[in-house]
C-alpha cells in the first residue's frame, strides 16, 4: 500500500486560483505574517515557500499544521497556488480511538477472566445447605473514660459495609474508554474538515483582499 494512499488522514492539500497578474513575490508578501509568528521558520525560493513549525503558539492561525509546502504553478488559466500542509494533531486524533477501542476489549477480556473465579470463590464460600455464611462484626462496647470524655461511639456495621464490598468486587467497565474513543473520533472528524476550511478561507483573505 503506497503511503499517499493514507496520508490524507494528517495531510491537507488543495490549491487556490490567483489574480491573473499576481507575482509569487506579492503571493508570498501577503502570506509573510502567517509565518513570522513564534515557532515558526520558513524559506522562500522562487516560486515555492516551505515552513515549520515548532512549540508554536496556540494563537497561530496555523498552529494545527507542523509543517508545509506551497508553491506557485502558472498555466494557461493563471497562476495557482498549490499547498501541501502536515499535521500531527490530525494523526494523533485519528489513532486515539483505536487506542481507546482496544483498552475497552482489553477491560472486557479481564472482566470475563475474573467472572470464573469469582464464581469459584462464591460456591466454595457456601455452607452445606447451599447458602452463604453470614459473617457479623462483633461491636466492641465503648470503654467508660473515653464515653465520660465525649468520645463519639463507634459505627454499627450495616449497609455501608455491604455497599464497600460490593464496590470492590465490582466489574471494570469499558464505558470511559469508549467515550473517550468517541471524543476523539469527533475531534479528527470535525477538525479534519473545518480546518480544511479555515485553510483554505485564510490563504484566500490574505492573497485575493485588498
Amino acid at each position: 500500500m503506497k503511503l499517499r494512499s493514507i496520508d490524507w488522514i494528517w495531510h491537507v492539500r488543495g490549491s487556490l486560483d490567483l489574480a491573473p497578474a499576481q507575482s509569487s513575490d506579492d503571493a508570498f508578501d501577503r502570506l509573510d505574517t502567517l509565518f513570522g509568528q513564534t515557532g515558526t521558520s520558513h524559506e522562500r525560493a522562487g516560486d515555492t515557500l516551505t515552513f515549520s513549525k515548532k512549540d508554536q503558539a496556540a494563537q497561530d492561525k496555523m498552529s494545527i499544521f507542523d509543517s508545509g509546502v506551497l508553491r506557485i504553478e502558472r498555466g494557461l488559466g493563471g497562476p495557482v497556488l498549490r499547498y501541501h500542509l502536515i499535521s500531527r494533531a490530525l494523526l494523533f486524533c485519528f489513532l486515539a480511538p483505536f487506542l481507546f477501542l482496544g483498552i475497552a476489549q482489553l477491560t472486557i477480556s479481564l472482566g470475563k477472566l475474573e467472572k470464573p473465579s469469582t464464581e469459584v470463590a462464591g460456591k466454595s464460600g457456601k455452607s452445606a445447605a447451599g447458602k452463604k455464611p453470614v459473617v457479623r462484626k462483633t461491636v466492641v462496647p465503648m470503654n467508660p473514660l473515653d464515653k465520660a470524655l465525649g468520645a463519639p461511639a463507634p459505627e454499627k456495621p450495616g449497609k455501608d459495609d455491604a455497599d464497600k464490598a460490593d464496590k470492590k468486587h465490582k466489574k471494570p467497565s469499558p464505558t470511559a474508554a469508549y467515550v473517550f474513543a468517541a471524543i476523539f473520533a469527533t475531534l479528527y472528524l470535525v477538525g479534519r474538515v473545518l480546518e480544511d476550511r479555515l485553510l483554505r478561507g485564510l490563504l484566500k483573505k490574505r492573497l485575493l483582499g485588498s
